[in-house]
């Protein structure tokens, strides 16, 4: 357990990474866990979409500078992700992408690699490029994008955490 509560601790997102891919063990590890990620009533209404292709990749993040008005690679150079998104069918599908998304970010910490969420899918996921995309690979119903998980290997080392503010905490 001392691990599990050291890595919760631990884990920074990162914004400057390596070029390089990451082992497909370690990604099949940290996928494994996302799908491990507590659902509303155990309904798993998540999917996850991991992109190692590199085409793909660039076009998503093209897309994602484009909705947020910026020029630069808002994924910073991560050479692969992850995208989960939820079956809006189920009325706890945010929640439950977004359990998806935490289990995902710590185990890649758990396994040393660097992570960061991502904004903007959903607005991808909307555009034709995404509905094709989805198309592809088979994937049917309502779904909403609820964010990418950028991967890679960290180029610089990960700051130290912020203090946690004094409020933080109530107890009764």
């Amino acid at each position: 357990m001392a691990e599990t509560l050291k890595t919760l601790k631990t884990r920074r997102s990162c914004r400057n990474y390596k070029p390089e891919l990451i082992e497909e063990e370690k990604l099949d590890a940290i996928i494994e866990a996302g799908t491990y990620a507590a659902t509303g009533m155990g309904r798993q209404s998540p999917i996850i979409i991991a992109i190692t292709d590199r085409e793909v990749r660039d076009t998503l993040s093209k897309m994602n500078a484009d909705i947020r008005g910026i020029s630069s690679d808002p994924f910073y150079g991560a050479p692969e992700l992850i995208v989960v998104l939820a079956n809006k069918a189920v009325p706890t599908y945010i929640y439950d992408g977004t359990l998806v998304m935490g289990n995902l970010m710590n185990a890649a910490a758990a396994v040393g690699v660097a992570s960061c969420w991502i904004h903007g899918a959903k607005p991808e996921f909307e555009a034709e490029y995404g509905r094709e995309l989805l198309k592809k690979l088979g994937v049917e119903g309502d779904y909403e994008a609820i964010g990418h998980l950028i991967l890679g290997y960290a180029a610089t080392k990960a700051p130290k955490p912020a203090p946690r503010k004094a409020d933080y905490v109530y107890k009764i």
